[in-house]
């Protein structure tokens, strides 16, 4: 008996609904169809017992651990599964130093399936390494963390990686009704009628978790007085008090991917950006002074010299935040993030320190210009510090010179554009040129 087997009746009626109708078989497998529909990569492996390293990368309740239930169904090998939570070091070499002697007496495979990998330390992970390269195991990771955040890179590299989809609210439903129906391994021996409203309700609670669907629905089943004929009626009412609106998790994912979205929101959509700020402070309990922080960047890096006073009001919100907290200061942190969406916008900052850091490059090292340097000391006349035109001393308030080394001069960095402010300067940096050089204004 592999350890996801269950025994006898009894022992499976002691299971949680949603161990008990585990699907045993492809066929009854419900969703993913990108990765295990008619002819697809992984259903060919599994089918023909040739599964490779893998991990198994998607939201809680996706299936991943179901496949791998699939899996050590159809394998020959021995198929071993370890939680990540409390295996150690010394669990990984004992299954390591087993599927040796499995693999050098019997000429038989051993699979092992890693569960919540992403809690697994480098370390752990390392221990592992060896055996997957030598083929000792064959190894299957189910994350539902970004494997590029949370699975070494070498171990990576030598398993494939298949990403399963969140799932939707009609594959619950299909899910609960499977288990309405079965009276073996569901609530079939029961004389469940239940609303199809309250099923409903449990699959859009569930939000693509099938697990959590059949909990929801186990729960209202054995929670509810049967009537007099024994029947068990599960109405809307009950089903709300069964299942509540989901807590979000927020891993160190996405948390990265929310604050991506936002910066890229902050520089095309109004709606979008203040959504993921207030999504990620009020449902992922990210704190507020993470977004000020990238706002802040955003106003330099998107906005620039076309609207300074982006910059003015990102600052302001902060320190708004640090006075008044939250979430009184909430108001202001979305006055200054729509403030900095609406402003023009400008790439012409960043672009102009692209410029200088590639110029490093190319020139390797700088001299300062004879007549730009320090010359308050005496002896400096004597050494050729001389030549500085005060640039207050001329009409306009500008005089031609060379600023930039001789290896840049007539070199262009800065470009303003013709977005809001920044237009005046492009404005004067054009009557610069004309009087000028262009790398020298």
């Amino acid at each position: 008996m592999d350890l996801f087997s269950f025994g006898t009746e009894a022992d499976m009626r002691s299971r949680r609904l949603a161990d008990r109708i585990r699907p045993e078989t492809l066929d009854e497998y419900i969703g993913q169809e990108h990765i295990v529909g008619p002819g697809k990569l992984l259903r060919r492996a599994i089918e023909s017992d040739t599964v490779s390293s893998i991990v198994l990368f998607g939201p809680p309740g996706c299936g991943k651990t179901t496949l791998a239930h699939i899996i050590s169904k159809k394998t020959d090998g021995e198929f071993v599964r370890l939680n990540a939570v409390d295996a150690s070091v010394k669990d990984v070499r004992e299954v390591i130093e087993r599927a040796e002697d499995n693999k050098n007496l019997y000429g038989r495979k051993t699979i092992l399936f890693l569960d919540e990998v992403h809690r697994f330390n480098s370390a752990r992970q390392d221990a592992l390494l060896p055996a997957v390269e030598k083929g000792i195991i064959v190894f299957i990771g189910a994350t539902t963390e970004n494997p590029y955040h949370s699975i070494n890179g070498a171990l990576l590299s030598r398993s494939t990686l298949f990403r399963l989809h969140p799932l939707t609210k009609e594959h619950s439903l299909i899910a609960m009704r499977r288990a309405i129906a079965d009276p073996v391994k569901g609530l079939g021996f029961m004389k469940l009628q239940v609303d199809e409203e309250a099923l409903q309700h449990i699959a859009a609670m569930a939000n693509g978790d099938i697990r959590r669907a059949l909990t929801a629905l186990e729960l209202a089943a054995v929670t509810t007085p049967s009537r007099e004929d024994g029947t068990v009626h599960i109405t809307l009412d009950i089903a709300e008090e069964s299942i509540r609106q989901p807590s979000v998790q927020a891993d160190e994912s996405t948390q990265y991917d929310v604050l991506s979205a936002f910066h890229k929101s902050v520089r095309g959509s109004s709606d979008a950006a203040l959504f993921w700020f207030l999504y990620a402070v009020e449902r992922l309990g990210m704190d507020p002074m993470v977004f000020l922080r990238r706002l802040t960047v955003a106003c330099s890096e998107d906005i620039g010299l076309a609207n300074p006073q982006a910059m003015v009001q990102a600052v302001s919100a902060m320190e708004a935040y640090h006075r008044i907290g939250w979430p009184e200061s909430k108001y202001i942190i979305a006055q200054a993030i729509l403030f900095a969406v609406e402003s023009p916008k400008s790439n012409a900052i960043p672009v102009a320190i692209d410029r200088i850091m590639n110029a490093f490059d190319a020139i390797g090292s700088a001299e300062v210009p004879m007549h730009l340097r320090d010359a308050h000391y005496s002896g400096a006349k004597k050494l050729g510090h001389v030549g500085y035109k005060y640039p207050h001393d001329y009409p306009g308030h500008y005089v031609e010179q060379q600023y930039l080394p001789d290896k840049l001069h007539g070199k262009a960095f800065y470009e303003a554009t013709e977005q809001g402010m920044e237009d005046k300067i492009r404005q004067n940096q054009a009557r610069r040129r004309r009087r000028g050089q262009p790398g020298d204004r």
